[in-house]
């Protein structure tokens, strides 16, 4: 028994702590392949590596969001093993493409405690970074999660709660080496909207549902090698009043970001992430829908445009049928996804 792993309690994290996570990942055509069946993107920068090519990117590219998900995956049997749930992001920046045989290791900072007032379980906050085989930087975030205490009567005496950007500033967007838009080919990526079409305050209906099927969310969380016990073990989950295992969030990202392109055909890169919070728990079974507003707007260069997006999805309701706040400004029933993120877009001419 002393050999076997249970993960760590609230009580078994400390401020500075460094944890070097296990299982580096090598990324390939067939993680690219799953990552299309199961989520369903469409954009052309990561569905063709002629159109890659043509956008500066010699080696072709790869969905960062696959990024995202390898580094996350190594995470969890050290950090969120024994999550209740992931609540939020932050500070998210993507400093290198992602490429076919790229490998992806991981190491995080606990640079937050908080327990909750119940002492049963904590808030542990803590920055990742994922570098690639020569140990170069290809991702960074910062993430909090719930976790339970292993004793409740434990005491916990040193706790920060860490102050956080509200967003990334557009100087500090990292564009990756080579891209540029000078010659993109709008008619390929499937809509001519470029830069310059996109306003402010401007919110677009994605119109489309997806549902997650209970076999497609087992499949995604296991792609990414994600072991939290709230994804896969009943008994676990009977502790919770539904029973149900509890859709890894990262499959609604996906997801809902699959969904943007119906309006957002020309936004699949995403350049950082400012913030993410998953409002409420997903089940499997239930229908997808998104809509995105745009925050804000930066010029790069090589005909390179950032739009700061808010991506919002819901669950068996469409969008256009309810806003996502009500006058107090609590999300709205339904609401299961809040993520704010800046995605490259090419400029016109």
């Amino acid at each position: 028994m002393g050999k076997t792993d249970p993960g760590n309690y609230f009580e078994d994290f400390r401020l500075g702590q460094v944890i070097a996570h296990a299982t580096p990942r090598t990324i390939t055509a067939g993680d690219v392949a799953l990552y299309t069946a199961l989520y369903g993107p469409r954009f052309s920068l990561f569905s063709s590596d002629v159109f890659a090519k043509a956008c500066g990117l010699k080696l072709g590219a790869i969905d960062p969001l696959i990024a995202f998900h390898v580094v996350f995956g190594k995470t969890v049997p050290d950090i969120s093993l024994n999550a209740v749930a992931n609540l939020g992001y932050a500070e998210g920046r993507f400093h290198k493409v992602l490429t076919d045989g790229m490998t992806l290791s991981a190491k995080s900072e606990v640079i937050g405690l908080k327990e909750n007032s119940n002492r049963k379980t904590g808030v542990v906050y803590v920055r990742t970074t994922g570098a690639d085989e020569f140990g170069e930087t290809v991702l960074s975030y910062v993430r909090w999660v719930m976790v339970r205490k292993r004793d409740p009567d434990a005491e916990i005496i040193d706790q920060h709660v860490p102050s956080l950007a509200q967003a990334v500033s557009a100087d500090q967007l990292i564009a990756p080496e080579g891209l540029s838009f000078a010659k993109y080919d709008f008619s390929l990526a499937g809509a001519p909207h470029a830069f310059e079409d996109y306003a402010v305050g401007e919110k677009i209906d994605h119109v489309d549902g997806m549902v997650v099927e209970e076999a497609e969310a087992q499949m995604a969380t296991r792609l990414w090698q994600n072991t939290a016990k709230v994804h896969f073990n009943q008994f676990e989950r009977a502790k919770d009043p539904s029973g149900r295992r509890l859709v890894y969030g990262g499959v609604v990202i996906s997801t809902a970001k699959a969904l943007s392109f119906n309006g957002l055909q020309n936004a699949g890169l995403i350049l950082a992430i400012n913030g993410g919070r998953h409002v409420s728990p997903y089940f499997a079974g239930g229908t997808v829908f998104a809509w995105s507003e745009v925050l804000d707007k930066a010029d790069l260069d090589h005909g390179i445009g950032a739009l700061r997006l808010r991506l919002v999805a819901s669950v068996d309701r469409p969008c256009a049928d309810f806003p996502d706040k009500d006058e107090t400004g609590a999300y709205a029933p339904g609401v299961i996804l809040d993520f704010d993120y800046w995605a490259a877009v090419p400029k016109r001419g």
